[in-house]
């Protein structure tokens, strides 16, 4: 939908579709491939399960590929199972409380990176070396900074997960009002 668009005359299908377009796109922003932020969006959408080939018919997607997505949003936390009895064919439906998303997307990014980056700068900062030395110091000083950056990050972080929605929610409006 472009700015100009009637939003009377979009319909939900044409909405839902530039809905999953731009989370797709978007997911290209934050590091995360444009098929997974895809079948993300297309499943906070739909108000029932979906199955992988939903998924592969919706987005023209390959099986291989709607396979790969799930297991990693499974990874996430983001979708569930959802198990239909007689029904061999597994069904996935997303999170829709957004500040679970939120927390689900905070500690999977943590781990991944956060967490890997903090024990790469404790075993840099380990390093031996002459505190006479300026190439040394300068190093080390470094390291230092970004540890102490990185252990509050992670503690606002882990805060954040653990957050109930009213404080979260109240924390984060002060911030802009």
């Amino acid at each position: 939908m472009n700015p100009n668009d009637n939003p009377a005359t979009t319909s939900l299908a044409e909405a839902k579709a530039q809905f999953v377009h731009l989370w797709g796109v978007s997911g290209t922003s934050w590091g995360v491939s444009k098929t997974l932020a895809q079948v993300h969006a297309l499943l906070l959408v739909s108000p029932a399960a979906l199955s992988t080939e939903d998924l592969m018919e919706q987005l023209t997607i390959s099986r291989g590929n709607a396979s790969m997505t799930v297991r990693e949003l499974l990874d996430w936390g983001l979708i569930y199972k959802e198990l239909r009895p007689g029904e061999r064919r597994e069904y996935f439906v997303a999170e829709k409380d957004m500040l679970q998303v939120t927390r689900c997307i905070i500690r999977a990014r943590k781990r991944r990176e956060l967490d890997q980056m903090k024990r790469t700068l404790d075993q840099l900062a380990a390093l031996p070396g002459d505190p006479a030395d300026a190439d040394y110091r300068a190093f080390h000083a470094a390291l230092t900074d970004i540890q102490q950056l990185a252990t509050v990050s992670d503690k606002l972080l882990t805060r954040l997960m653990q957050a109930e929605k009213s404080w979260f929610w109240d924390k984060f409006l002060k911030l802009f009002m």
